[in-house]
C-alpha cells in the first residue's frame, strides 16, 4: 500500500487549517456533521429520480459513537458515500469540494440545501484528532474504501469491506496536554450533546447517539430502591427550527420555552417578532424583546448579537452586525441560505447581505415597539423602564443621527400628567401661545418638581418634562427641536416668557447687586434679578451651554479634567430675604455679607451642587442667633 503525500501547497494549507483558520476546536464536530448531512442530501436528491435507492427521507440518519477506551469518536452517515476517485479528489486535494460541484450541477431552480462549499471543513477534525480513518462505500458500488491520515505527513487509500452505503469518519482523539480533559471531553456524552445542540440542532436529519439514563431496577423494594445506568439510542437534534414553522402553528408556550432555554432567561419574553423575507436576500428570523434586562446588559461585559444560521447550522453565536446599536437588547435567531461565508464559516466574507437583513430587522423591531406604545401602553412603559436608556443614548449619539427613527419612542415624566409621556403627546397639549418644550434636568422627579425655577411655568399651567437619566441632559443639544418646537430649560436661562407684572428690577437695586458680586467674587459669573421666582428668594442657574447635571456627569467620568458650568445667581427682589439684605447693607455691612453667603449656599443646595465648606456654612447660620 503506497503512502501518498499531499502536494507542498496542500501541506501548508493543511497546516493552516489545523492551526489557524478555526478559532474554536469544538467547531470540528459541526463541520463533520455538516458534511454527513450534505452526503445524505445528495442521496436524498438522487432518490427523487432513482427508484433503486430504496430509502425514504425518514430512513436517513447521522450516528455518533464513542469508544473511550480506544479514544475514538465516530460520525457515521447513510448518505451517498465516496468512490476511490472521490476520496482522492475530495480528501487528497485540500479545498476540493464535492458539495460545491454538486451545487453547480444542480438545476438553479432546485431548492436542495447543502452547506459545505470549500472542501476544508473535514480537516478541522485534525484540531482534536491525531489520526483519522474514513471508511466509505458509494451508492451503486459494491466495493468499499478506507482513507487514513495522520495529518500533513500524507494519506493512504485501500479497498475494504463495508456492508452498507455511506461514510464513517473515525477520529482518534489526541491525548490531553497540559490542560486536564483538553481533548478527552470530545469523547464524553455531555460535551457531544452540548455541541450538537449548539451548532447542529437544526440539521434536517436525525443525529443519534447512545445516551445514558439512570433507571430504577425492576423488583427493587420501594423503601430501598436500587438504580442502574442504561443506554438508549436518542435523537439529539430538534431538526425542524421553530422559526421555520408558520406562526399560526406555534403556541405562546412554545415560544416562551424556546426563548428561556435558548437564551438562559428565567422570565418569558415580553414580545415575539417573526420575520420571513424573500427578495435580494432570503431569510427567516425569530426575535424576542426580553421582559427584563440581564445583569450584564448595562455593563462592558454585555455581548449583543443574534444567533446566525445557514441551512440549519449555527455560524455565529452572537452576530452583532445583525442589530443596530439602539436595539441591541433584542435576542433571537436569523437563518439565511444566501450568506457569503468565509472559509471557516465562522465569519462572513461580505457585509452586503448583513446590511440588508439588519435594515429590515430594524424596521420590524421599531414597528413592534410602535405597536406596543399604541396598543399596550402599560407593557411599553415596562419595556421602557428596562431599555429606555438604550433608546435615549442611541437617539442622541452622533448628534441625533437616529433622532427621526427613535424620537417618538422616548418617554419622559410629565409635571402635569404625573406619568410618562411622549414628545408627541406633550406637543399636542401645548397652549397656543407656548413657543417652547420646557424641560428640567435633575437627579429625581421629586427634586425637580419642587425647584423654585418651575413656579412661573406651573402658575401658567405649562407642562414640564423631567429629565432624570444622565443621557437626557444631552438630548436638547442633539435634537434642538421637535415638531418645530425648540427645547428650552425650565431651570437654566431665560424662559422666553413676557412678564409685565414682574419687572426685572436690576436698575432699581443696582447698588445691592454690585455688593453681592463684590462679596462672592469669582464664585459666580453673574448676579441678576429673576423673573422666574415667585415665593422663593434665590436660585442658581447655568445659563446657556453646559448644565449643572452635565457638569456632574463629566466630573464623574473625568475627575482629572473637571468641566464647570457657569454660576448665575438669580435673586427674587420682591422676597423679604432680599429686603433684609438691602437693609443690612446700609446698616450693618458685615451682617449683609453673611446674608449673601447664606443665599449663595442655599442656591447651591437647591441646584444640587456641593456646598464649598459645609462647616463654615452651618457656623454662619448659627452666628445669626447670637
Amino acid at each position: 500500500m503506497e503512502k501518498k503525500e499531499f502536494k507542498a501547497e496542500s501541506k501548508r494549507l493543511l497546516d493552516l487549517m489545523i492551526n489557524s483558520i478555526y478559532t474554536h476546536r469544538e467547531i470540528f464536530l459541526r463541520e463533520i456533521i455538516s458534511n454527513a448531512s450534505d452526503a445524505i442530501d445528495k442521496l436524498c436528491y438522487r432518490s427523487l429520480t432513482d427508484d433503486q435507492v430504496g430509502m425514504k427521507r425518514q430512513d436517513f440518519a447521522i450516528t455518533i459513537t464513542t469508544d473511550e477506551e480506544n479514544r475514538t469518536l465516530t460520525v457515521s452517515d447513510n448518505g451517498i458515500g465516496m468512490s476511490e476517485k472521490e476520496l482522492e479528489d475530495n480528501l487528497g486535494v485540500i479545498a476540493s469540494s464535492g458539495t460545491f460541484q454538486f451545487r453547480q450541477e444542480m438545476d438553479e431552480s432546485d431548492n436542495t440545501d447543502v452547506i459545505g462549499q470549500f472542501g476544508v471543513g473535514f480537516y478541522s477534525a485534525f484540531m482534536v484528532a491525531d489520526h483519522i480513518s474514513v471508511v466509505t462505500r458509494r451508492y451503486g458500488e459494491e466495493q468499499g474504501w478506507r482513507w487514513e491520515s495522520d495529518g500533513v505527513d500524507g494519506y493512504t487509500i485501500e479497498p475494504c469491506e463495508k456492508e452498507s452505503v455511506g461514510t464513517d469518519i473515525i477520529m482518534h482523539i489526541k491525548p490531553d496536554g497540559e490542560e486536564s480533559n483538553e481533548f478527552t471531553q470530545y469523547l464524553q456524552e455531555y460535551t457531544l450533546r452540548r455541541l450538537v445542540k449548539k451548532y447542529s440542532d437544526y440539521i434536517r436529519f436525525p443525529i443519534r447517539m447512545l445516551v445514558t439514563h439512570s433507571r430504577r431496577k425492576e423488583g427493587s423494594p420501594d423503601d430501598k430502591p436500587e438504580f442502574e445506568d442504561v443506554q438508549e439510542m436518542e435523537t439529539l437534534n430538534s431538526m425542524v427550527p421553530l422559526w421555520q414553522r408558520p406562526k399560526s402553528e406555534v403556541t405562546k408556550e412554545e415560544y416562551d420555552k424556546f426563548y428561556q432555554e435558548r437564551f438562559g432567561d428565567f422570565a418569558p419574553p415580553q414580545s415575539v417578532i417573526t420575520v420571513s423575507a424573500e427578495g435580494s436576500v432570503t431569510y427567516k428570523a425569530l426575535l424576542f424583546i426580553p421582559s427584563q434586562a440581564s445583569g450584564l446588559y448595562y455593563t462592558q461585559d454585555f455581548e449583543p448579537g443574534l444567533q446566525l444560521y445557514s441551512s440549519g447550522v449555527m455560524i455565529m453565536d452572537k452576530c452583532a452586525d445583525l442589530l443596530p446599536e439602539c436595539f441591541n437588547f433584542v435576542r433571537g435567531v436569523v437563518e439565511s441560505p444566501d450568506l457569503s461565508l468565509n472559509i471557516s464559516r465562522e465569519l462572513l466574507q461580505h457585509d452586503r447581505q448583513l446590511k440588508i437583513i439588519s435594515n429590515n430587522l430594524e424596521k420590524k423591531i421599531r414597528g413592534e415597539l410602535e405597536r406596543m406604545l399604541r396598543d399596550d401602553r402599560e407593557g411599553y412603559e415596562k419595556f421602557f423602564k428596562n431599555f429606555g436608556r438604550r433608546l435615549k443614548v442611541s437617539a442622541i449619539d452622533g448628534y441625533g443621527a437616529k433622532k427621526e427613527q427613535l424620537q417618538d419612542l422616548l418617554l419622559f415624566y410629565s409635571s402635569t400628567e404625573k406619568k410618562q409621556v411622549t414628545l408627541k403627546e406633550y406637543v399636542s397639549r401645548m397652549p397656543e401661545e407656548q413657543k417652547y418644550i420646557y424641560y428640567a434636568t435633575g437627579a429625581s422627579v421629586e427634586t425637580m418638581d419642587h425647584m423654585p425655577q418651575t413656579e412661573l411655568l406651573k402658575e401658567r399651567n405649562m407642562e414640564i418634562l423631567y429629565f432624570t437619566d444622565q443621557a437626557d441632559g444631552f438630548l436638547p443639544d442633539a435634537f434642538h427641536s421637535y415638531a418645530d418646537k425648540p427645547f428650552r430649560s425650565a431651570i437654566d436661562g431665560d424662559l422666553g416668557l413676557e412678564d409685565k407684572e414682574q419687572e426685572n428690577g436690576e436698575e432699581e437695586h443696582q447698588e445691592c447687586f454690585d455688593f453681592i458680586r463684590e462679596t462672592l467674587g469669582e464664585r459666580v459669573n453673574q448676579v441678576k434679578a429673576s423673573n422666574k421666582l415667585k415665593t422663593h428668594p434665590v436660585c442658581m442657574t447655568s445659563g446657556e451651554g453646559l448644565t449643572f447635571e452635565m457638569e456632574k456627569y463629566f466630573h464623574a467620568v473625568q475627575p482629572d479634567m473637571p468641566m464647570k458650568a457657569q454660576r448665575i445667581l438669580e435673586i427674587n427682589v420682591k422676597h423679604p430675604a432680599f429686603t433684609a439684605l438691602e437693609s443690612a447693607r446700609i446698616m450693618d455691612e458685615e451682617k449683609a455679607e453673611k446674608y449673601v453667603e447664606i443665599l449663595y449656599n442655599q442656591a447651591l443646595l437647591i441646584a444640587g451642587l456641593p456646598v464649598e465648606d459645609p462647616t463654615a456654612y452651618t457656623d454662619l447660620l448659627c452666628s445669626l442667633w447670637q
